[in-house]
């Protein structure tokens, strides 16, 4: 009997050629028709990118409550999450991110830096002026189309 180099019969370790996918909640959070980014501090990866605040989405937990939960862990506020926003799935060496989008509205908190180096709430037409992580850049490339269609 012949076995391919991944199979695991007689002992042997073969090759594991899979990514891991990881689910990770991001937060379009919209105030005054300008929409919230925060950069990755120094020592995280990716450091110095800015992104759509959020974060991974634990078993059992649905991507709303992850966003609650990581939004209140991040900068001390509370969040009210809207409606589905889009996807984004980004091959990074690591293993690739599934990033799933939903509009917020914040509704309460004064803004603490508990993992970010800094946050701004910038127009849509500024979305061009920012370095953003690979994952997110679909999801800022998305909202700059709706402004165009406003």
């Amino acid at each position: 009997m012949v076995h391919c180099k991944f199979c695991l019969i007689d002992g042997r370790e073969g090759e594991n050629t899979m990514k891991t996918t990881i689910e990770v909640g991001a937060a379009i959070i919209i105030r005054d028709k300008k929409v919230l980014i925060a950069q990755r501090a120094a020592g995280e990866d990716l450091e110095g990118k800015w992104e759509f605040p959020g974060g991974k989405i634990e078993p059992g937990e649905t991507p709303q409550d992850c966003l609650r939960r990581e939004i209140r862990e991040e900068f001390e506020v509370e969040i009210k999450v809207q409606d589905f926003f889009g996807e984004s799935i980004y091959d990074y060496p690591h293993g690739t991110i599934k990033l799933l989008a939903f509009r917020c509205q914040w509704f309460s908190g004064i803004f603490t830096l508990n993992v970010h180096s800094q946050i701004a709430w910038i127009s849509y037409d500024e979305l061009d002026n920012y370095d953003f992580s690979p994952a997110d850049i679909p999801l800022a490339e998305k909202l700059k189309s709706q402004i165009v269609k406003a």
